[in-house]
């Protein structure tokens, strides 16, 4: 049995399904289901004996002693995290609540778990920490990537927020000896992707003939890692990463964001062709968000070396995959796109208007 927190969202759901396409193994999973947590990522498990869904707060003390008690896990993996940074910039309070007092609330959860554990299953416990590049900060065009030792430098309330509960988290194996490991992943993409990151919101925005906003002048840089390649790498480091180390999780395909624009445009061109024109047209370019940092990169060859992982797709195949994805599951984008996400992406880009 293990316990996964955050198992509703796009990378947590992902990292449930793919779970059950690889073990028997029971999963537990706690989400509190927020705007981003939807539980039609997972009706594909509906009735399955295996997947024991709990609404609820990684913050209820209460409630997280009771299912660990319960349910007795071998392993906590936590996804759970407020993680957009557009979101962190006009309201941070909930990034502070979720990512940091959340995170802590957990470990003293945990730590009373595993004390309490005979030695045999202390010693074979472990708690995941699901953690983002962006702890690293901003990198120039000719810097190297982010290794595991790189320093930390956030430059956004998300990122800050990311950074303190890793931090936390590295405390709790130091100060108290629990087994804890930790992957910091770059931009991950694919199935179940709430649209209102880049590439889902590119894909729903084309289809559906409205403007394809690009902030500055797109060519910001991100490192893109197809999600279940994410999981594969977590599922490899929860088997067999070393308690106390970090793991750098990156899909080796750095490119910029006007460019990841345009080849979903071109992709989408041969799929699904307008009466008129090109996708590329819908293209619009709008002001900058305060602080955007410039390029992430990943070294993730402590993650080859060490425990022979490397990722299964390329970005010229993920993509193709996540657009197929987005064509066939429309409705599921349809039945998220609620009032409240329409009214929140309209603020956000209205704010900034057309460059």
């Amino acid at each position: 049995m293990i316990l996964v927190t955050g198992g509703a969202g796009f990378i947590g759901s992902n990292f449930v399904l793919d779970w059950f396409g690889n073990f028997d193994e029971p999963v537990v999973n706690l989400d509190k289901l927020t705007y981003a947590g939807n539980l039609s990522n997972l009706t594909s498990l509906q009735g399955d004996a295996r997947h024991i869904f709990v609404r609820g707060d990684i913050g209820n003390s209460e409630l997280v002693d009771e299912l660990l008690t319960y349910h007795r896990p071998r392993a906590v993996i936590n996804f759970a995290a407020e993680s957009h940074v557009d979101r962190s910039i006009t309201g941070p309070a909930a990034f502070i609540e979720t990512n940091i007092n959340g995170t802590f609330k957990l470990l003293e959860s945990v730590r009373r778990y595993w004390k309490e554990l005979d030695e045999g299953d202390k010693d074979s416990f472990r708690f995941l920490h699901v953690s983002t590049d962006e702890v690293y900060g901003t990198l120039g065009p000719d810097d190297a990537p982010f290794t595991e030792s790189t320093a930390y430098a956030p430059n956004s309330p998300y990122s800050a927020s990311k950074a303190a509960s890793d931090h936390l988290v590295r405390a709790y194996h130091h100060t108290y000896g629990i087994p804890v490991l930790t992957t910091n992943c770059s931009n991950n993409y694919g199935p179940y992707h709430f649209p209102e990151k880049l590439i889902p919101l590119v894909i729903s925005n084309a289809l559906a003939g409205k403007a394809l906003p690009v902030y500055g002048d797109g060519r910001q840089v991100r490192d893109w890692l197809y999600v279940s390649d994410h999981c594969a790498a977590i599922r490899r480091v929860l088997d067999a990463g070393q308690p106390g180390e970090t793991y750098n999780v990156g899909g080796w395909n750095e490119m910029a964001n006007i460019e990841v624009v345009q080849t979903i445009c071109d992709i989408l061109d041969q799929h699904r062709p307008k009466a008129q024109g090109r996708y590329r047209d819908q293209v619009q370019f709008v002001t900058d968000r305060p602080g955007h940092d410039r390029r992430y990169a990943i070294d993730a060859r402590k993650l080859e070396r060490e425990l022979d992982w490397k990722p299964a797709e390329t970005f010229e195949s993920g993509i193709a995959k996540t657009v197929e994805w987005y064509l066939t599951n429309e409705a599921w984008v349809d039945a998220i796109q609620s009032g409240a996400y329409q009214d929140w992406v309209e603020q956000n880009y209205a704010q900034r208007g057309r460059q």
